[in-house]
């Protein structure tokens, strides 16, 4: 039972009380936002090593790149059956039990990997690491509004999202070591020696989620009671300011059913820009002329690089001018004109280089200003669900891209056409994003 605390009224909240409210949210944030990133970056490296171990692996299973496409891409379709059920739990629950048990399963089931001799059991691996990671990323999204008020959230999940990049930036080059060192120690590939490395923490780290996470500030050992009052008082405050009521999940969508769908659509269009290009980056990379596993490793980091510092510098201007259409907008166009220059400039491998860079780090600064827009329409029980339903649904679209980008290979022995078609996909969204969403928060 969560511990009672009595709120002070609204007009305490003096220019004096801002000020210590400011400095209790840094406290918080400093809290929970590292390990929300560590166990993010878990989540990035059990998902997209398999890009690297398609440098050996498809050769040593006879796998096609349809093959591949659909297997890498068939974690999504897992997302969208489990990930509202997870956010609807994750409420019921609390982030803690859920945050460990999705995080322990995801690392049993990229073991698992490594003992794959089929593509059936691919698939059926692939499957499971998305329906057992289901839920993480909105649920996030979801804690972070029991803990953040509205505008500074996109901050928070900017710093959050860090973890995408940093798990490249750090496992790109670990996992190209693997790939190139551990071949036939003791007997096992380098690609099972890269998903049994890889898998272990993830179990590790879903235990220490068990003792690390609290559910809500009220819960916080590390709050005293008057930090928690300006903290509740501030999120009360924030929510009426917004003109967000609760509602059970059914309701709240038959009230916002246009804008639910709407956004779903546009997630369904730009999230292959975040996602499914991660599975072909080394691919990319060894295809534009580098063949040691390592430079790969250390060359799929380039691009998060500065990915990572686009996310941060855009999530603050965000927070600061609180507007967000435009901001996402413009950040999923530059991801689609990237990944259309990759196609492009495949036979000049500097220019495709520098459009890979910037079509990998456009939607990082995307993600983290579009995922402010369903909080500024839902609250609640709805939040959680309607959270959940864009993103699993919407998740699709990742897991279709890889299978065209794959059989598009086959087909033409190239990358560019499916490039192009996830490109023009993005683009649309893009253009959704700008003519139809908010552009504010409602004051």
């Amino acid at each position: 039972m969560e511990p009672s605390i009595q709120r002070a009224p609204e007009s305490t909240l003096s220019a004096s009380a801002a000020g210590d409210v400011e400095t209790v949210y840094v406290k918080i944030a400093r809290r929970i936002i590292p390990f929300l990133v560590l166990l993010f970056v878990m989540a990035w490296l059990d998902r997209l090593n398999v890009g690297f171990a398609k440098l050996q692996m498809v050769r040593d299973l006879r796998f096609s790149e349809a093959v591949y496409g659909l297997g890498a891409g068939i974690i999504y379709f897992g997302y969208a059956l489990f990930e509202i059920p997870s956010n609807l739990l994750l409420e019921r629950i609390g982030a803690r039990k859920t945050f460990a048990r999705i995080t322990i399963l995801w690392g049993i089931t990229s073991i698992a990997t490594m003992f794959v001799k089929s593509a059936t059991g691919f698939y059926v691996l692939r499957f499971l690491l998305g329906s057992f990671e289901a839920g993480f990323y909105p649920g996030v999204v979801l804690y972070l509004t029991y803990w953040f008020p509205g505008p500074r959230r996109a901050r928070m999940l900017a710093g959050f999202v860090t973890s995408v990049p940093l798990s490249i930036i750090l496992g790109g080059p670990i996992s190209g070591w693997i790939m190139g060192e551990m071949g036939g120690r003791p007997g096992l590939a380098n690609w099972q020696w890269l998903f049994l490395c890889e898998g272990v923490p993830s179990i590790l780290a879903g235990l220490l989620a068990l003792v690390i996470v609290f559910d809500k500030p009220q819960q916080a050992p590390w709050l005293i009671p008057r930090e928690k009052r300006l903290v509740l008082d501030d999120l009360e405050a924030d929510q009426r300011q917004a003109g967000l009521r609760e509602h059970g999940f059914v309701q709240a969508l038959n009230l916002k059913l246009p804008r639910v769908w709407l956004l779903t659509l546009i997630y369904f269009c730009v999230a292959p820009g975040a996602t499914a290009i991660g599975f072909w980056i080394p691919s990319i990379i060894r295809d534009l002329g580098v063949k040691s596993s390592f430079t790969i490793g250390m060359l799929s980091a380039v691009p998060y690089i500065v990915g990572l510092m686009g996310m941060i510098l855009v999530g603050r201007h965000s927070d600061r001018t609180l507007e967000r259409r435009t901001h996402a907008g413009l950040a999923y166009l530059a991801c689609a004109a990237g990944l259309a220059g990759i196609g492009l400039f495949l036979n000049r491998p500097a220019l495709a280089f520098a459009a890979l860079v910037v079509g990998v780090s456009g939607p990082l600064s995307g993600s983290v200003v579009f995922w402010q827009i369903p909080p500024m329409l839902l609250a609640g029980t709805a939040a959680a669900g309607g959270i959940a339903l864009v993103n699993s649904i919407g998740s699709l679209g990742s897991w279709a891209s890889p299978s065209v980008i794959g059989w598009l290979e086959d087909v033409t022995g190239s990358t560019a056409a499916g490039l192009y078609v996830v490109a023009g996909l993005i683009a649309f969204g893009a253009v959704l994003i700008l003519l139809y969403t908010p552009r504010r928060r409602r004051t």
